[in-house]
C-alpha cells in the first residue's frame, strides 16, 4: 500500500488537470517610440519617447496616464497587461521619457547631459515641460489600429515614477502640480543634496497638504556619498510624509543604488497607487500647528476677479473689507462676499489700514502722499511728501511706514505721529515692504522682499527703533532669489502670517516658519483678518481675491494693545 499512494495521490491530480479548461492568453499592449525636440521650457533638448497602448484602450474614452523617468522599464508594459485585465487598474497609457540632452557643437565636443538639471532641480518647469508640450505632443500620435490617442486631463487620473534622480522629479512634479499628478511611484529616490531636493522633508511638514499618495522604496545598501545618504534620506521622507497626513507605503530592503529593485514591487504598488479609482487621493490634516489654524473642510473662496493688480487688504472695526486694484486706482469694498466699488479713484492707492478713529489711511502713489479717507469715501492729506509703499497704524494713532523708491537697496522706515511729523527710524533694507506690529504693540515687524528675512524691532515711547534683528527666516522657492515677502499680519495668539511668493507663511513668535498655506492661483501680495469675528483670511493674489475661514482671529493694531501667550519654544 506504500507504493500505490504516491499514485493515489498524482492521478486524480492530472486527471483534474486534464478537465481544466485552457486560460485564455492576456491581451497585450503595444508600443512605439518617437523623438521629441520641440521644448521651450529646456530649449535645443532632445529626448526618446515610448508610449505603451494597453490593448483594452478604444481610442474614444480619455486614457489614464503613467509617465516614467528614463524611459519605459520593461516591467511596466507586462505589469499593465495583468492588472487591467484582471481590472486591478484603470486602462491606463505609460509614456516613458528620457532626460533632455542637447547636442554636441560638433564632433570635439560633448553634448549637455540635462538629466540632473531636469531630475534633481526643484520647481515646476519640467512639470510645465510635461503638461503644456509632451503630453499633447503624445496626442498628435496614432496607437495601432488607428486608434487616436486621448489622455484624461484630471490629476486623479494620472500617476508618474522613475527611480534615483528620476523618482525625485515624478514627486516634484505631483509636489509642484497636484492638480495634474496624484499618484506617485518612487524607487531608491535621490532626495538628497544635489540640487536642493534635501529640504523635501522639511517642506512636507510645513506645507499644507496636498492630495497626492506616494509608494517609496529603497534599500540599506543605497549611495552615501557627497551629496547625502540616500537610505535615510528616503527613511527621512517617509516620516515627514506621514507626519503631514499625506498616504504613504514603502518598501525596504537591504539592496544598493539598483534600479532593478522597482521590477519586483511595482504590480503591488501599481494596485495601491490606482486603489479606490476613479476617486482622488485625499489630503490630510497636517501637523498640529496646522491643525491649530485651519477648519478642516473649509477650502478657499473666489470674492473677486479680473482686476489688474489687487493689494491693501484691510479690515476695519466691525470686520468689513476693503482692497484696492492699484493698475486701475480703484478701491472695493466688500459686501455679502462681493467686491462692490468704493473709491472711483483711490489716487493708486497701494498699502493702507484702518485707525482708531475710523477712517483709512492709505499710500497715495499717484500723489506721494498719506491719504486719511471718511467713512463717505472724503480724503484728506495726512502726511505729503512721502511715496510709500505699506503702513501700519497704532491705537495711538501713530503710523509707520516703508518707503522703498526714495533710495533703491537701502529702503527707509517712518514714524509719522499721529500729528502728522515724520521722521526717518531705519534704513538699510533691500526692499522694505510689508510692515506689522505684535499685538502688544511693542515690536515692529517689516519684510524685506528682496531677501528671506523679516526684520524685529523695539519701539521706544517716541517711535524710535532699537535692536534691529534678521529675525523671521523664511522659505524661499528653488526658483527664487528671494522671497517676495510682502504683507503682514499677526493673528491674536502672537502669529506672525507672510505673504511671500511660496504661500502665506505662518511663523510662531520665536521667528519660526511653522506653516506654509497656498492660495488657489499661486500668488499672494497680501492678507488681513476679517469678517465679524475676524476669523476670516483675505488674501490679495494678482488678478484675484480669496477668503478663508480659520480657527484664529487677527489682531488689529487700531485696537488697544493686549499681550498674547507665549511662544513654544
Amino acid at each position: 500500500m506504500r507504493r500505490l499512494l504516491p499514485l493515489l495521490f498524482v492521478l486524480p491530480c492530472a486527471v483534474l488537470a486534464a478537465q481544466e479548461p485552457k486560460q485564455p492568453d492576456t491581451p497585450k499592449g503595444t508600443t512605439f517610440n518617437f523623438t521629441f525636440a520641440k521644448s521651450k521650457v529646456f530649449p535645443g533638448t532632445s529626448r526618446n519617447v515610448t508610449v505603451y497602448v494597453p490593448a483594452q484602450y478604444d481610442g474614444k474614452t480619455p486614457a489614464c496616464v503613467y509617465v516614467n523617468q528614463d524611459g519605459l522599464p520593461g516591467y511596466v508594459g507586462p505589469t499593465f497587461d495583468k492588472l487591467i485585465a484582471a481590472k486591478e487598474m484603470p486602462v491606463t497609457i505609460a509614456i516613458g521619457v528620457t532626460p533632455g540632452v542637447v547636442p554636441a557643437a560638433n564632433k570635439d565636443a560633448l553634448p549637455r547631459f540635462n538629466r540632473s538639471f531636469e531630475y534633481d532641480g526643484l520647481g515646476d518647469a519640467y512639470a510645465r515641460m510635461l503638461l503644456d508640450e509632451l503630453l499633447p505632443e503624445v496626442e498628435t500620435k496614432t496607437a495601432s489600429g488607428d486608434r487616436k490617442i486621448v489622455l484624461s486631463k484630471k490629476g486623479a487620473d494620472r500617476a508618474i515614477g522613475g527611480a534615483s534622480s528620476g523618482a525625485i522629479c515624478a514627486f516634484t512634479v505631483a509636489w509642484e502640480r497636484p492638480d495634474a499628478f496624484t499618484r506617485v511611484f518612487s524607487t531608491i529616490g535621490t532626495y538628497v543634496s544635489l540640487r536642493g531636493g534635501d529640504v523635501y522633508p522639511g517642506l512636507i511638514r510645513k506645507y499644507e497638504p496636498k492630495p497626492i499618495r506616494v509608494y517609496l522604496q529603497d534599500g540599506s545598501k543605497d549611495l552615501n556619498i557627497y551629496g547625502g545618504d540616500w537610505w535615510m534620506a528616503n527613511q527621512t521622507m517617509q516620516r515627514a510624509l506621514l507626519f503631514g497626513g499625506y498616504e504613504v507605503k514603502h518598501e525596504w530592503n537591504d539592496g544598493g543604488h539598483n534600479g532593478g529593485l522597482a521590477g519586483p514591487v511595482f504590480p503591488d504598488a501599481t494596485k495601491w497607487l490606482w486603489k479606490d479609482w476613479p476617486e482622488a487621493p485625499k489630503a490630510g490634516q497636517g501637523s498640529s500647528q496646522m491643525k491649530e489654524i485651519l477648519i478642516p473642510g473649509e477650502n478657499w473662496k473666489l470674492i473677486g476677479e479680473g482686476y489688474k493688480f489687487t493689494e491693501g487688504p484691510v479690515t476695519n472695526a466691525k470686520g468689513e473689507v476693503f482692497f484696492n486694484d492699484v493698475g486701475s486706482s480703484k478701491t472695493y469694498k466688500v459686501v455679502d462676499g462681493k467686491p462692490v466699488e468704493w473709491l472711483a479713484d483711490s489716487k493708486r492707492g497701494d498699502g493702507q489700514r484702518f485707525g482708531p478713529d475710523g477712517k483709512l489711511y492709505a499710500n497715495s502713489g499717484a500723489e506721494s502722499k498719506i491719504l486719511a479717507w471718511n467713512a463717505d469715501g472724503k480724503s484728506s492729506v495726512f502726511v505729503d511728501g512721502f511715496k510709500g509703499n505699506d503702513l501700519v497704524v497704532l491705537h495711538s494713532g501713530g503710523i509707520f511706514a516703508t518707503d522703498p523708491f526714495e533710495t533703491p537697496n537701502n529702503s527707509k522706515v517712518y514714524f509719522i505721529s499721529s500729528q502728522g511729523e515724520k521722521k526717518v527710524v531705519d534704513t538699510g533694507l533691500k526692499f522694505a515692504n510689508g510692515i506689522t506690529v505684535s499685538p502688544d504693540q511693542t515690536l515692529l515687524y517689516v519684510a524685506d522682499s528682496r531677501t528671506h528675512w523679516v526684520y524685529s524691532y523695539v519701539i521706544n515711547s517716541d517711535g524710535t527703533l532699537a535692536n534691529k534683528q534678521k529675525y523671521y527666516h523664511l522659505h524661499l522657492r528653488d526658483v527664487d532669489d528671494d522671497s517676495g515677502a510682502d504683507g503682514l499680519r499677526c493673528d491674536r495668539d502672537g502669529r506672525l502670517w507672510v505673504a511671500t511668493r511660496s504661500g502665506l507663511q505662518v511663523c510662531d513668535q520665536a521667528g519660526r516658519v511653522n506653516c506654509i498655506i497656498q492660495t488657489p492661483n499661486g500668488k499672494v501680495s497680501n492678507l488681513t483678518f476679517g469678517g465679524a469675528e475676524m476669523d476670516v483670511v483675505y488674501a490679495t493674489c494678482g488678478d484675484k481675491v480669496y477668503s478663508r475661514k480659520v480657527k484664529v482671529k487677527g489682531a488689529n493694531a487700531f485696537e488697544p494693545p493686549f499681550k498674547p501667550g507665549a511662544p513654544k519654544l
